[in-house]
């Protein structure tokens, strides 16, 4: 394989950047040709694709978004656009395609490879761990630090003013930031889409707080949470003095230097991308499973993906109060 190609797609992750820069030493290492394409799969479409070199990718470890940046092209899912892609990229001379992205730039790397014979491989990028296949995706494990760092903050202010807030994190249908931020930060309730969360249930324990005594609580909802909507009017309506208040992090989560765990993952995955693609190996995405590196088709990410939540929200609920 004598030239590869990297992309990044969809929402941006920390730790991008550190696989970007793997991908392309990997390569170059082998003695191949990288070119970087920006702004994802539309970029295949506006040729905005160049030829990298090791000043490009020099530096790259510690920073966050991605230098090849990113966006989301929904007219990808027409097959024509697809056909048109892989002819671009067939006519570039492109061999081989690393996609670093979640489920929706999975889709893509499988089309790709599926219907066009592209190489694809799939690297997860994406702070919401919402991608079978693996344990972690790159961003996730600092998106989750941000998240605690801020619950650390508003938590001061919660206590100063005998107050109770709800904080809104990202993870779309997934809990798992909600989740873990949550056991880790000792919030004082979690409210995820994976199981069966009810208001009444944070009713029980903020009243059960105040019986003993604590006059604060500092709630985390995942955005995902059927409920969210109408959270601050349903506690208020059910206790009529409580007066929540309520914070969205929003994109504050996907910003910043990646972790020490981002960037090693980073690194992990994108050497063995490279590996792959040396073997003649495609349609396929790496990850992480009990710490080993495993590699599964790209359809495994969105075919096989489910949390089993229940016990752990079981633990963190038993801690809330």
């Amino acid at each position: 394989m004598k030239k590869i190609a990297i992309l990044t797609s969809g929402g941006d992750s920390q730790g991008m950047n550190a696989a970007i820069r793997v991908v392309a030493k990997t390569a170059m290492s082998k003695g191949m040709e990288v070119y970087g394409i920006r702004r994802g799969y539309k970029g295949i479409l506006d040729r905005d694709i160049f030829k990298m070199t090791p000043l490009d990718v020099a530096g790259l470890a510690g920073k966050g978004g991605t230098m090849l940046l990113s966006a989301r092209l929904p007219e990808f899912k027409d097959p024509a656009v697809r056909t048109e892609a892989a002819n671009i990229l067939k006519e570039i001379g492109i061999e081989g395609l690393v996609v670093i992205g979640g489920d929706g730039s999975f889709h893509g790397a499988h089309y790709l490879y599926e219907e066009h014979g592209i190489k694809t491989i799939g690297i997860p990028g994406t702070i919401d761990n919402d991608i079978a296949g693996t344990d972690y995706t790159i961003g996730y494990d600092t998106a989750l630090n941000i998240i605690l760092e801020s619950f650390n903050q508003i938590r001061d202010t919660a206590k100063s003013h005998d107050r109770t807030f709800v904080i809104e994190v990202m993870g779309r249908n997934c809990g798992d930031l909600a989740l873990n931020a949550g056991i880790a930060c000792g919030a004082n309730g979690i409210l995820i889409p994976e199981v069966d969360s009810k208001v009444d249930d944070i009713v029980k324990i903020i009243k059960k707080r105040r019986e003993e005594g604590k006059t604060y609580d500092v709630i985390i909802m995942s955005e995902g949470y059927k409920g969210k909507g109408t959270i601050i009017k349903d506690l208020t309506d059910k206790i009529p003095d409580l007066d929540p208040r309520l914070v969205v992090l929003a994109h504050v989560q996907r910003g910043g230097s990646p972790t020490a765990a981002d960037r090693l993952l980073a690194t992990k995955l994108g050497v063995k991308a490279i590996e792959l693609l040396v073997e003649g190996k495609a349609g396929l995405m790496v990850g992480v499973e009990s710490s080993n590196i495993v590699t599964h088709k790209l359809s495994y990410a969105w075919e096989n993906y489910h949390k089993k939540s229940q016990e752990d929200y079981e633990v963190a609920m038993m801690l809330s109060v």
